[in-house]
């Protein structure tokens, strides 16, 4: 048997050889009688905050926002309904502050396309459960990538990382929850990531630890609970030095998540991950690596057709364009009076293709 890490430490993730994990305890359809009475209470402190408006609303036919971007938040927050209310309070604020909305919807494709090289990119594929599978090969941010990212201004570099999260749970996550699922009904809400430390040197993770640091703390507190299973694979001798900087960017429950799989990752991401949906460099049988685009299966293609270039969302079946709201329709957090709305950016003329399957409904 390979050597391992207790899983109880929080100076060390775990060495496993067979992945599990539980991803429907405290998700949609899978609460106890006391985390359902703690959603029932967390919607009804949103919705006398004015922060959620359930879809009985007169001005909504649909709610305000759906139940498995609730949950996450509450499961954040261990089914805890106030502590939970503060942290959506303040995400809905920074929603606000940044203009979420139209910054999705108006969102240059080129540019959309170019950000991926950046971050964690899908492979087209699931793993076991149902979960989308990401793959963040670290060596792929070359010098001259490093420098690209670099002449980027940090403003710029973090509306980047938000239009991506907002592809992952408006798009990803969603078709993924078209699809049939061993979990089914409970929808897909976190994705399986696999980062590859192959080639990597310690000056290069240095040299990016304040990218990294800002996307996990954006995410960590703005898109609570989308990761699931994170592999880490091809880890250096020095990986120990690397987990001493970045395990305090996680909270505990993500610190569980993670898992050392070392040079030979195969045989236990195939306990996680189906061969034919596993990339062959992890020893799996998908021809896809790090800079290729999603490699869709035939059931996503019956779906959608091909991938879908820049921001979208999957919505009633379709693949569909954001549409910049209109400032009267933008959530103002509970601090700003509705005759202080916030400022929207320009549109911006979206450039590229359109997909077969896109719908502008």
């Amino acid at each position: 048997m390979s050597s391992f890490f207790s899983s109880s430490s929080a100076d060390h993730p775990p060495r496993v050889e067979v992945i599990n994990p539980d991803v429907t305890t405290g998700h949609l359809h899978n609460l106890t009688p006391d985390q359902q009475a703690a959603f029932n209470a967390f919607k009804d402190i949103l919705a006398t905050s004015r922060l959620y408006s359930p879809p009985a609303h007169p001005d909504r036919p649909r709610p305000s926002h759906d139940e498995v971007t609730l949950l996450r938040f509450l499961r954040a927050r261990r089914f805890d309904p106030k502590k939970a209310m503060k942290q959506f309070a303040d995400a809905e604020a920074w929603r606000a502050k940044h203009n979420v909305e139209p910054l999705y919807a108006s969102f240059p494709v080129d540019e959309f396309e170019g950000a991926r090289r950046f971050y964690p990119r899908w492979t087209g594929r699931r793993d076991k459960n149902g979960l989308p599978v990401y793959v963040y090969r670290l060596a792929s941010l070359t010098p001259p990538i490093q420098k690209e990212l670099a002449a980027v201004p940090s403003e710029r570099r973090y509306q980047r990382i938000v239009v991506l999260y907002e592809t992952l749970t408006r798009f990803v996550f969603r078709l993924c929850s078209a699809h049939p699922r061993p979990i089914e009904p409970t929808p897909i809400s976190s994705c399986t990531t696999i980062i590859d430390f192959d080639a990597v040197s310690l000056n290069l993770l240095w040299n990016l630890r304040s990218h990294l640091q800002e996307a996990s703390t954006l995410a960590t507190a703005n898109y609570p609970e989308t990761l699931s299973t994170i592999a880490v694979v091809n880890s250096p001798s020095f990986f120990p030095t690397v987990w001493g900087w970045i395990k305090n960017w996680f909270d505990e429950g993500t610190r569980r998540k993670i898992y050392i799989l070392g040079k030979d990752p195969g045989p236990t991401l195939r306990t996680l991950i189906h061969p034919k949906d596993l990339p062959t460099a992890y020893g799996g049988e998908l021809e896809w690596k790090f800079e290729d685009e999603p490699a869709l299966d035939d059931a996503t293609k019956e779906l959608i057709g091909e991938m879908p270039k820049g921001p979208v969302i999957f919505e009633d079946g379709k693949v569909v364009r954001p549409v910049v709201p209109q400032p009267a329709e933008i959530p103002l957090p509970p601090s700003m009076p509705p005759s202080m709305p916030p400022s929207m950016p320009p549109s911006v003329p979206a450039s590229g293709t359109t997909t077969p399957k896109v719908s502008s409904e």
